[in-house]
């Protein structure tokens, strides 16, 4: 769930005179002393998932849906360093079955977005370093219906980026999170063919890589890229049989899919879709994501 999540991420706009948009994997950054926000709803779904490799349906799940609200805001210390903020209140429901649907907020999240280097040939590299901290006071341990894992995390990433003239652009990136465990509401559980008799889960790290080809030009109205990307937790045990998931579960996912964004004037929006072409231990989703963007023409006070 906490991967769905992760994908249900968009752009954001400048509050200047130009148009821009930013997310934590791209290379496009605010001027010094702006600010800029956003509202996005994300909605992802699905009815088959990966039980281990076993592709296959649940009749108690039927269709899971997961929605989500997310505000952001990002600000430009410098024209090098920017910092982006997010909070999301996300909702579970499943179409059939009596397992009851999650609602509330999730995770506090917070990116530093630097550029380390950069060239007049178009290279250019850059580093991302990220955390997060559970706000909402939701159930981890209710997979697939929680919203979360309830686990802090630590992210590091690196961006490389090459961008022509003509402003058609191709970038890649690798990352990897640290996840602290968590605790669960029950004395002990089976993990990796044993029994652990503690509340304390171990959840497996994570890596993410992706590859973007787009087009945008400094100042346009119109942003458009096609990505893969990859989530791979760094071990893990699966599913069993006919069990539901749990939080140390080895789960990856690769998905496709198509980013744009629009702004004419000060009012804009941006639309990702995605969806999951091959997994382990997660839903095969199709997902979509639904910016507003508000462009203030002001500059943020010292």
């Amino acid at each position: 769930m906490k991967s769905l999540i992760k994908y249900a991420l968009v752009g954001l706009v400048c509050v200047t005179s130009s148009v821009y948009a930013q997310m934590p994997h791209d290379v496009i950054y605010m001027p010094k002393k702006t600010a800029c926000l956003a509202l996005t709803y994300s909605n992802s779904s699905w009815k088959e998932y990966w039980e281990n490799t076993l592709k296959r349906e649940n009749l108690n799940i039927g269709t899971l849906t997961t929605q989500s609200v997310m505000p952001m805001v990002a600000v430009g210390l410098t024209d090098k360093l920017n910092v982006l903020v997010g909070l999301p209140y996300i909702t579970t429901n499943a179409s059939a079955g009596n397992l009851m649907g999650q609602k509330g907020i999730q995770d506090l999240s917070g990116w530093v977005k630097y550029q380390l280097a950069k060239n007049d040939k178009g290279f250019s590299i850059h580093g991302v370093l990220g955390a997060s901290i559970p706000v909402g006071n939701y159930v981890p341990d209710f997979l697939p219906m929680s919203i979360g894992l309830q686990t802090k995390t630590a992210t590091g990433r690196l961006i490389g980026n090459y961008t022509h003239k003509l402003g058609i652009y191709i970038s890649a990136h690798g990352s990897y999170m640290l996840r602290s465990k968590i605790k669960v509401d029950r004395d002990a559980y089976q993990a990796d063919n044993r029994v652990y008799n503690t509340n304390e889960v171990s959840v497996p790290n994570a890596t993410d890589a992706a590859v973007r080809l787009g087009y945008i030009k400094d100042g346009s109205r119109i942003q458009a890229e096609l990505f893969v990307e990859n989530f791979t937790c760094v071990g893990g045990d699966n599913i069993r049989r006919n069990d539901m998931p749990f939080p140390t579960n080895n789960m990856t996912s690769t998905n496709v899919g198509f980013y744009g964004k629009y702004q004419p004037k000060n009012i804009g929006f941006n639309i990702r879709v995605a969806k999951v072409v091959n997994g382990i231990n997660v839903g095969q989703a199709t997902s979509f994501s639904l910016g507003l963007l508000y462009q203030l023409n002001q500059k943020v006070k010292k």
